[in-house]
């Protein structure tokens, strides 16, 4: 029973949203290399996005929690994702480094840009069909 519902959930959580957005993108054409540089760059988006906003949070002991040794309070920004530690002084200071910040930016910006892409590249194959007509 375990089973079945830790399948459910893969398929609710991953499956259908990638089936959601592939049925239109079919459709409509989008040539098979966009398709697949979007998919992937909007997971890697939503993945390291959830990393980073949790990275300061404890998991099942408090002391794998970053802010647990120097007795600091875990703090979670969803956008953009960071995780601080805010100390008894009141400052917050980040556990996430630039490279992880980087890595989130560019894809979702690879992410953004996609759709920009395929309807670039269905203009340029309807203007080829219209010339060579």
């Amino acid at each position: 029973m375990k089973g079945l519902i830790v399948l459910s959930a893969v398929f609710v959580v991953f499956v259908m949203p990638t089936v959601l957005v592939c049925l239109p993108a079919r459709r409509a054409r989008v040539p098979n290399w966009i398709l697949t540089v979007f998919l992937l760059a909007g997971w890697l988006t939503v993945f390291t996005g959830w990393f980073l906003s949790q990275r300061a949070q404890p998991g099942l002991f408090p002391e794998t929690s970053p802010c647990h040794g120097i007795r600091a309070t875990p703090v979670s920004r969803y956008l953009p994702p960071d995780s601080f530690c805010r100390h008894a002084e009141g400052e917050l200071r980040t556990v996430n480094g630039p490279d992880a910040r980087f890595l989130f930016w560019a894809a979702a910006c690879t992410t953004v840009a996609m759709p920009i892409a395929a309807v670039r590249a269905r203009r340029r194959a309807a203007g080829r069909a219209a010339d060579g007509s």
